[in-house]
């Protein structure tokens, strides 16, 4: 029912919807890019999820792109929940939408939790105005009650279909008599209300995709604004809500784009200024399907749970679609302040795009190099993440972990061109890190010469620089000088090193582990270590 929905409509425009042109208002210098259709005054947004399931990345762009807009402009960012579809109700899911929503930093300045001067945010707690709403329409006669039953207006869907005709509401109950109407609410018969449409052709400015133009009126029936369990549809809360929560602006997938003649309408009806309306394009998978809540990785749970950086989610989802100037793809890790500076409204293409995950492991690792640098507290949060989630992987060997603070940060540091993210850290190959290995029972080569390798290395005499090409280099000779094979040498290493049988090069494992804990793991591996 809200902005976030699993249902889609097609890329093209559906039957009857068009675009005229691709307005020159876009280019207006003023907040609202639209001279004609709002005063000057605070921009106001709103991202309205249905409380249904889980955020994913379409929802999330939404959201973020209303918080950008807002930020720009100095306005708000509002949060309403959509919760008058009591069916597809979810208990605990809007508290997880706003839990998601500040994890990535996409925090609202008005929400059902902290309130606001416009509440409640919550559709469900805002029934009384709907019915006094309602009440001026019925009144004014743009809406009317409908007694037609579920049977009958699946008998109209079925002959429209075999006459391949749209299927639609053919609005008899406008035609009922006040005497008739008194006769059926006498009787308790169950009943809706509808709006009634305008005939004429309806047009608005849509500032992605320029002038619309759709006749609404031949496309649909009147539709129901107040169902019959006496809660408001999603077109009605949403013009009621919109109007009362102040709202000049609404940024929302393209999906929405045919209900939005609907909603320009009942606005009129009331005697009200529509917001602005913006639809963004589709976002689709890499394969040029559509995301779908059904899909794990695309929940912000399963990004969440794999170690991405809300920042480098942020970053990701921009790539897709456009909407920011040429300046942000040469800054290697936006934040949230770059973000709103580049915003463009005019910039984001009308045409759906592709994820690319590419981008988002080139975005993680930039963030993850980018917090080490340039923010001590978060470098020191991660240096603690990265301990807590190797105590946590590596239980059993709690007493074999290596966890100093500077060992962690050398690890951070070496591995940054090799991750994706911090969870792959205490992945298989990588366990060496933290893990002392068991002293094999397969002696490979003689404990005397891993003990002399062992003494050799301790020195800066002989390797006077601990990096994998003085290292490499100091092994061939070492094994040359001692008449061994340079590739068993290297066997060997590995499984004292590490005790796994592939991973990174012995000069690289030697690199990251360091001088001390190298000499020390080797040491062990010749039994010379208590």
């Amino acid at each position: 029912m809200g902005v976030i929905s699993g249902a889609v409509w097609k890329t093209s425009l559906p039957v009857g919807l068009r675009t005229v042109l691709r307005t020159s208002s876009l280019g207006c210098t003023r907040p609202y890019c639209d001279q004609s259709s709002q005063d000057e005054g605070e921009v106001r947004v709103r991202f309205a999820p249905s409380p249904t399931g889980f955020m994913h990345l379409g929802g999330l762009r939404t959201a973020l792109y209303n918080y950008l807009f807002a930020k720009q402009h100095g306005g708000k960012f509002v949060l309403r929940i959509e919760d008058t579809d009591r069916e597809r109700f979810v208990e605990g899911a809007a508290e997880k939408l706003y839990t998601d929503l500040k994890w990535a930093g996409v925090e609202p300045d008005e929400d059902p939790f902290k309130g606001g001067p416009y509440g409640p945010y919550t559709q469900s707690q805002r029934y009384d105005i709907y019915k006094q709403e309602v009440k001026k329409l019925m009144e004014d006669g743009r809406a009317y009650y409908c007694f037609c039953t579920e049977r009958r207006l699946e008998l109209l869907r079925k002959e429209a279909l075999r006459l391949r005709q749209v299927p639609k509401y053919d609005n008899k109950c406008r035609h009922l008599t006040p005497g008739q109407i008194a006769e059926r609410l006498a009787k308790n018969d169950k009943f809706c209300i509808r709006f009634r449409l305008a005939s004429k052709g309806d047009e608005f400015n849509d500032l992605i995709y320029g002038k619309i133009v759709y006749f609404i009126a031949q496309q649909e029936g009147d539709p129901v604004i107040i169902k019959s369990d006496g809660y408001p549809t999603y077109h009605f809360a949403n013009v009621v809500d919109d109007h009362y929560m102040r709202i000049t602006h609404v940024l929302r997938g393209v999906e929405w784009q045919i209900s939005t003649p609907k909603h320009i309408q009942l606005f009129h009806a009331f005697g009200w200024r529509p917001p602005q309306y913006a639809h963004l394009p589709l976002i689709m998978n890499p394969n040029g399907s559509k995301l779908s809540k059904r899909q794990g990785d695309v929940q912000l749970e399963h990004y969440r749970n794999n170690g991405t950086f809300p920042q480098a989610l942020l970053n990701y989802i921009t790539q897709s679609g456009g909407g920011f100037d040429r300046e942000l793809l040469e800054i290697e890790a936006p934040q949230l302040t770059d973000l709103i500076k580049q915003f463009d409204l005019k910039k984001i293409n009308a045409n759906s795009s592709r994820l690319n995950p590419e981008l988002l492991k080139h975005f993680n690792r930039a963030e993850i190099r980018y917090r080490l640098e340039n923010d001590p507290e978060a470098a020191e949060r991660i240096v603690k993440a990265v301990t807590e989630m190797v105590r946590k992987e590596f239980a059993k060997d709690t007493k074999q972990l290596q966890l100093d603070a500077g060992h962690v940060r050398d690890v951070l540091s070496w591995s940054l061109p090799r991750i994706d993210s911090l969870n792959d850290l205490v992945k298989g190959k990588l366990s060496f890190l933290w893990v002392l290995p068991q002293p094999s029972k397969e002696k490979l080569i003689d404990s005397d010469i891993l003990a002399l390798l062992a003494k050799n290395l301790a020195t800066d005499a002989d390797v006077p620089e601990f990096s994998k090409s003085e290292l490499s280099r100091f092994m061939k000779a070492f094994a040359e000088r001692n008449h061994l094979a340079f590739e068993k040498l290297m066997k060997a290493l590995r499984s004292g090193l590490s005790g796994l049988q592939e991973g990174p090069s012995v000069p690289e494992m030697m690199e990251i582990l360091g001088r001390e804990k190298t000499v020390q793991r080797i040491e062990l591996a010749a039994g010379r270590q208590k």
